[in-house]
């Protein structure tokens, strides 16, 4: 397992959602023993956020604006792209039904459906990204290729299976397009996630063109989206990592 994989997603887990907020509660608690009415304004408000952030109505808040701030182009056809660039996020492992091989995720392969669909649209040569910072077997890019040919029947030119988060998925990226004369791309990756990755990629020289998938926040406020439900608060800890990620990427640089 890469340590540094390791220790970003270690300190993710301490600043993002749920363990943050039960954090939060703890220090709470322990204050409570000396300033009471702090203390339980602090427990009520984790509780609260936790309770918020599990709905649907309080993960819109964080969503939304991230998905709604960079939309599909209209004509893929005509932004005089060179190749399709598909982001990993993440495999299953062992799959049993398939003789034990790694397979994609359900995210990976929502992008790989819209990667393909894409490709069959224009034409453009792909380019699957994505390793195995974990160092459990395939890199994610190899099972992504697998899927494309097998499953999409879309061939795939480059693979690239080394890097362990986006910054590293656009720096190798590049550096192979450019080998042949590429630097326009369609870039598919998730629609909460398509603003971080349009700007680092950016940031590489290269010429991203947004191709979101994946939405979270287009229907219709229901019942249930009041409801507190764990794939929520899921979609708040992915919203809020994709904030925070955009913040020290623009204090950085």
């Amino acid at each position: 397992m890469s340590i540094s994989w390791f220790f970003t997603n270690l300190l993710a887990a301490f600043v993002l959602p749920p363990l943050s907020l039960v954090i939060l509660g703890g220090l709470g608690w322990w204050l409570s023993k000396r300033f009471r009415f702090t203390g339980n304004a602090i427990i009520i408000t984790s509780i609260g956020l936790l309770l918020a952030l599990s709905t649907g109505a309080g993960s819109r808040l964080l969503v939304a604006p991230l998905e709604n701030r960079l939309l599909p182009v209209p004509n893929p056809k005509m932004v005089d792209a060179k190749a399709i660039v598909i982001l990993g996020a993440g495999r299953s492992f062992a799959a049993p039904e398939d003789g034990n091989r790694h397979q994609p995720s359900t995210q990976t392969l929502a992008r790989l459906r819209h990667g393909a669909r894409l490709h069959r649209l224009t034409g453009l040569p792909v380019l699957v990204s994505g390793g195995a910072p974990d160092r459990g077997g395939e890199s994610e890019a190899a099972v992504m290729a697998r899927a494309l040919r097998e499953d999409f029947q879309i061939p795939v030119r480059w693979i690239e299976d080394t890097s362990e988060n986006t910054a590293q998925n656009a720096a190798h990226a590049a550096t192979m397009l450019r080998e042949a004369g590429i630097d326009r791309v369609l870039l598919v990756t998730d629609a909460i996630h398509m603003s971080r990755a349009m700007q680092i990629f950016s940031g590489t020289g290269l010429s991203p063109v947004r191709a979101p998938t994946d939405f979270f926040s287009r229907k219709n406020l229901s019942a249930e989206d009041f409801i507190p439900n764990p794939r929520f608060l899921k979609q708040s800890h992915y919203a809020l990592h994709e904030w925070i990620g955009m913040l020290w990427y623009r204090l950085r640089h």
